[in-house]
């Protein structure tokens, strides 16, 4: 075992390296949630304004910039998890008997914070699977998704990523899942970014109450910014 991997070792081994992890990467997720709910209400924006947004992220550093921005999201969400998880665990062992008041509290938070976490990673997997890996429909299909708006004014080809969006959410139960996922997740959410603000040391008694107020008024924001999509699509929107 070299210095490096030794090094890397003790500091996973020790809580303060894994509430680092926890925060550096929820921070990660954090910031790409608010820039993700950004670029999707474009859909209200129309085909052309959300097919130009798809073609940018599709073509940005030729291509590998998105396949960057999704493996790098995996990676934030395993060791986000896995740290969370590994963090709980460690905590259980060496909780004592005397501790179990001044505790009980904060094991409930984070058995809730590991299920919707957990909850969270498989929505990931499959809306990766749905719009990203096209599994189960026909996304691929040229005929059926092609902007031909696009087309006839350049004579270029570009997938029509905005009638994929409404043909994906013109199904009830996708739309259900997708709800119950973003309502799970705004409920980590509120919880999460207070924490993030503890673990790196930007709480106090004094800011506390107002970044409680951050952490619930972001997820909130986050959570009407997606679900607004499907149910208005759901209601007819784009059809």
């Amino acid at each position: 075992m070299n210095a490096i991997t030794r090094c890397l070792d003790t500091y996973w081994s020790s809580s303060i390296g894994k509430k680092l992890i926890v925060a550096i990467t929820g921070l990660v997720l954090v910031l790409f949630l608010g820039g993700h709910m950004t670029g999707n209400l474009l859909v209200f924006m129309g085909q052309e304004a959300f097919n130009d947004y798809a073609q940018l992220l599709h073509h940005l550093l030729h291509g590998a910039g998105i396949w960057i921005a999704r493996i790098g999201l995996l990676v934030a969400v395993a060791l986000h998890i896995a740290a969370t998880i590994a963090l709980t665990r460690q905590n259980k062992a060496a909780r004592k008997a005397y501790e179990y008041q001044a505790t009980i509290q904060a094991s409930k938070s984070s058995r809730i914070m590991i299920w919707t976490g957990l909850t969270i990673l498989a929505f990931v997997i499959y809306h990766l699977l749905h719009f990203t890996v096209r599994a189960g429909n026909e996304y691929n299909n040229p005929a059926l998704y092609t902007d031909l708006a696009y087309k006839a004014a350049t004579g270029d080809y570009r997938q029509n990523a905005w009638k994929m969006v409404i043909d994906g959410f013109s199904v009830w139960y996708v739309v259900l899942f997708y709800i119950v996922a973003m309502t799970m997740l705004c409920s980590h959410l509120s919880h999460g970014v207070g924490a993030i603000f503890q673990t790196l040391g930007l709480r106090s008694k004094k800011s506390a109450s107002a970044i409680d107020l951050i952490s619930k008024g972001y997820a909130a924001v986050i959570w009407i910014g997606f679900v607004s999509i499907p149910i208005a699509i759901l209601c007819g929107y784009g059809r």
